[in-house]
Parts: structure tokens; C-alpha cells; sequence
């Protein structure tokens, strides 16, 4: 082989590992980045663009043959939001493990609050649904199905569950991502509720 055949033989060569150890280390950096980010990310911290804006606009029908005291349990829209008293909106669903995790804590802040809490239901088989109620209890003013996950795209909502606290005007104040329990109802969401109501 003449030493221009053997210096092209070499190039070859070059070219193939780097074409197939390329591809492997982009794999690895990226698998390295994305462990990284599971290892020290805090769910609850993901920024949210609404925060200091008005609720999207909605309309959800209410959960089908979910009754309190004998009457049908409405859905509720944006403009239920709206009526000057600062509320609380709690996106779940029956599917969603955390969710069955946190239903004490719904009650704790229904009860403690006294704010109205609307639950949204998210991408739910109907009959499915109406038994975690059944059996965890119902905790919600008002319960409106999103079955195509339209509003909670439109709310920012990353996952189940997720805790918005929305003022009296319609204005988000600020969202939980993940379950709530009785630290985080005592340090981050009563404070803001107390802190809308007294109107700073």
C-alpha cells in the first residue's frame, strides 16, 4: 500500500470512531444533565409566567352524579374567581397517587381558611372520579372537569397536583407544584391568603 492509500485508510478510520463515539458522548453529557437535574431540582420552585396575572379565562362543566346533601355539585369558571374573595384552585385527579397523599391536607386548608376551593379535575374517567370523592371526601365549593386538559395548559399546570391561590379580582398570587401538607399550608400558603385579604 502506497502512503498516500495508507495515510487515506488512516482519515477513514478517524472518521468512523468519531462518527460512532460522537453520538455516545452527546447521549452521556445529556443523561449526566438531565440526572443532575433529578438529583437537585425541588418541583415546587418552577417559576410560573402567571403569577401577578389575571386567571386565563374558563368555563368547566360540573363532575357528572357528584351530589352534597342531596344537590348536584357545580363546575365552576374564571368568573366564579371573581367575586372578591380570595379562593384557592386545586388541579387533581383520581389516577394521581400524591393526589390521594394530599386530600387530608384539602380538607385542613378548606377548614382553616375558610376561602372556597375549587378542585379541577383533570383528564378523569367520570365514574373514577366520583368514588375518590366517594370515599377520600369532598373538600370543593365547586368541581369542574377538564377532560381535554385545555384549562390546565392555559393555567401553566406542569402536573397533578398543583395549589393555586388566586385573589378576589381573578389574580393569580401563587401556585404549588405538588402535593401540599401541613407545612406548606402553614408557611407558604396561609401567609399568602392572609396577606391578600388585608389587602397588601
Amino acid at each position: 500500500m502506497t502512503p498516500s492509500r495508507k495515510a487515506a485508510a488512516g482519515t477513514a478510520k478517524r472518521r468512523v470512531s468519531l462518527g460512532m463515539v460522537l453520538p455516545l458522548l452527546v447521549f452521556a453529557a445529556l443523561a449526566g444533565l438531565f440526572l443532575f437535574g433529578l438529583r437537585t431540582g425541588d418541583p415546587s420552585k418552577l417559576p410560573s409566567a402567571l403569577i401577578g396575572k389575571p386567571a386565563p379565562d374558563f368555563s368547566l362543566p360540573p363532575l357528572e352524579g357528584l351530589q352534597r346533601d342531596g344537590k348536584p355539585v357545580p363546575g365552576f369558571s374564571s368568573q366564579d374567581l371573581k367575586k372578591g374573595e380570595v379562593a384557592i384552585l386545586n388541579v387533581w385527579a383520581s389516577w394521581c397517587v400524591p393526589c390521594r397523599a394530599e386530600h387530608p391536607f384539602l380538607e385542613q386548608i378548606a377548614r382553616e381558611s375558610k376561602a372556597p376551593l375549587y378542585g379541577l379535575n383533570y383528564k378523569d374517567p367520570t365514574a373514577a372520579a366520583r368514588r375518590f370523592l366517594g370515599h377520600y371526601g369532598n373538600p370543593f365549593t365547586a368541581v369542574g372537569v377538564d377532560d381535554s386538559g385545555r384549562t390546565a395548559i392555559e393555567w401553566g399546570v406542569y402536573g397533578v397536583p398543583e395549589t393555586f391561590i388566586v385573589s378576589g379580582e381573578g389574580t393569580i398570587l401563587y401556585k404549588q407544584v405538588g402535593p401540599i401538607d401541613a407545612d406548606i399550608i402553614a408557611r407558604k400558603l396561609m401567609p399568602v391568603i392572609e396577606k391578600a385579604r388585608n389587602g397588601s
